[in-house]
């Protein structure tokens, strides 16, 4: 009974994981509309896309350090309260500025849901082998709302307003709001600390400036403003760390990292975001600016990228079954190597065959490290910091997203502006002059740009196919995990463990 119960509370904390996926990617589609809608600048637009990714990267660690002492489901049903009003507001906003801060707020509420939801499952499903299954049921639905996040939103917003896309989340977050209380026990460590203002405040800062610093690079012509938020960055990050050296119960336990496989494995998480998060800018830039696809259709041609992801990482428990885990892990980044080759041979009349079969191979490969990789982190721990490593596996996939959007969109504009010999910066302002230029100056310089663009993707594909064959080899090379704390023996299935204080309410 309790076992049943266990998988009703998994789907409560799927679901949610699911709806703000898709409610995250789908603004990227409903941006143009809604910018129109409210008369938003360029400055404004980027504050609306950016303003949750910031919150919730500066917030993470916070929040999974917060629920391991105040209690993870508490925190998660008031994070799904505020969402579920703020979704709301953010629907019915009326100026740009109510919809910025909104989407702020909404990403202070986000900061709590993705460590408090990992942290729980991993209390949930104290057998390793019925974690690991639920934990891929958990990431095979971020993974694919993310995917269908765009598409959903094309087809809303073919039929509604530019608001409906942000009221995706709220059946989501009533139904956690409605079965939460019944189907979630509370966990709480039972050494639970007061919460340091100073960290909080250190690593929010940290964290804000690294994110801004990163996303910067991409647009600023002159990098002085980026690089500053950089040196800043990392100058508050190393005082946040000193400090958590020194404090008994530090905000965030930076000891976990003496753990190899746990580090290990942080780091193919950070470094295969870098490369998927790059591809992934390039692809969908190339579908649309190279091959002439409209948004809608470069968001449904790119969908077998998170699709592919989602599917390897449901499948990832049963391979584990059959091989180690880190060989799981190990054999399927060598495979999103080979997917990324394939993006590097794009080109041609038989262009989008191929971009489509790698970029499916590559999203694929990952699945095991998603599926398998976040449980070697959680399970690697204490029961008691489940929430503290939660929330730095949280914000390695964020730097991991930020950096490669920044690293490999930088190593493609190089490429890009050395093809064209300084006479265009980027393939959008290539395609805007042509329309300016007689009929051949405009053709002969729209083909010369998408030669140079194309030229930046197979560079691109060759970067993500050394980073993944490097994080193959490091995973291989790491150490099986040593349990830290006893199993829980099956009929604490529902998450009733030693050294917690935990109701079934």
């Amino acid at each position: 009974m309790r076992v049943n119960r266990a998988w009703l509370g998994l789907v409560v904390l799927a679901l949610p994981a699911l709806l703000v996926a898709i409610d995250a990617t789908a603004l990227l589609l409903a941006l143009p509309q809604l910018s129109a809608g409210l008369g938003a600048t360029n400055v404004e637009q980027l504050w609306i896309s950016d303003s949750y990714g910031f919150m919730v990267a500066g917030l993470v660690i916070t929040m999974g350090t917060l629920g391991d002492r105040i209690g993870r489901k508490r925190l998660l049903l008031i994070g799904g309260a505020a969402f579920l009003v703020l979704s709301v507001v953010a629907a019915f906003a009326v100026t740009p500025l109510m919809l910025i801060v909104a989407r702020a707020l909404l990403g202070v509420a986000g900061a709590t849901l993705a460590p408090s939801t990992l942290a729980l499952i991993t209390n949930m499903f104290r057998d390793e082998r019925r974690r690991g299954k639920a934990i891929a049921i958990w990431a095979t639905c971020q993974f694919t709302g993310g995917a269908l996040g765009p598409v959903l939103a094309g087809f809303l917003l073919q039929h509604f307003w530019w608001g409906s896309v942000f009221l995706l989340a709220v059946p989501a977050m009533a139904l956690l709001l409605l079965a939460g209380p019944v189907l979630l026990p509370e966990f709480r460590g039972d050494r639970a600390g007061r919460l340091d203002p100073a960290s909080v405040g250190l690593s929010l800062v940290a964290v804000l400036l690294m994110v801004y610093g990163i996303k910067q690079l991409t647009v600023e012509s002159v990098p002085v403003v980026p690089a500053v938020a950089l040196v800043a960055g990392a100058a508050v990050g190393f005082l946040f760390v000193r400090r958590q050296l020194r404090l008994e119960a530090p905000l965030l336990d930076l000891r976990l990292l003496r753990n190899r496989p746990f580090t290990a494995v942080l780091v193919a998480l950070v470094f295969a975001g870098v490369a998927m998060a790059g591809t992934g800018l390039m692809v969908t830039q190339y579908l649309q600016g190279v091959l002439g696809h409209s948004p809608f259709a470069s968001a449904v041609l790119f969908a077998p990228m998170g699709l592919g992801v989602a599917a390897a990482t449901m499948a990832a428990p049963a391979l584990a079954r059959r091989v180690k885990q880190t060989t799981a892990i190990a054999g399927g980044l060598a495979v999103s190597a080979l997917g990324s080759l394939l993006l590097a041979d794009a080109g041609g009349a038989g262009a989008l065959p191929l971009v489509m079969i790698g970029i499916t191979v590559l999203a694929l490969g990952t699945g095991p490290l998603f599926a398998l990789g976040t449980g070697l982190v959680v399970g690697s721990v204490p029961p008691e910091r489940a929430g503290s490593a939660a929330s730095m596996s949280e914000t390695g996939n964020y730097f991991g997203g930020s950096l490669g959007f920044a690293l490999l969109g930088v190593v493609a504009a190089v490429v890009y502006r050395s093809r064209m010999d300084g006479t265009s910066d980027s393939l959008a302002g290539a395609v805007t002059a042509s329309r300016h230029l007689p009929a051949g100056q405009g053709a002969q310089l729209l083909h010369a740009a998408r030669e140079a663009f194309t030229a930046g993707l197979h560079v691109t594909g060759v970067v993500a196919a050394v980073v993944f064959a490097g994080l193959a080899v490091l995973v291989v090379a790491m150490r099986p995990a040593a349990r830290t704390a006893p199993a829980a023996p099956p009929h604490h299935e529902a998450g009733y463990g030693p050294g917690y204080e935990a109701t079934p309410s």
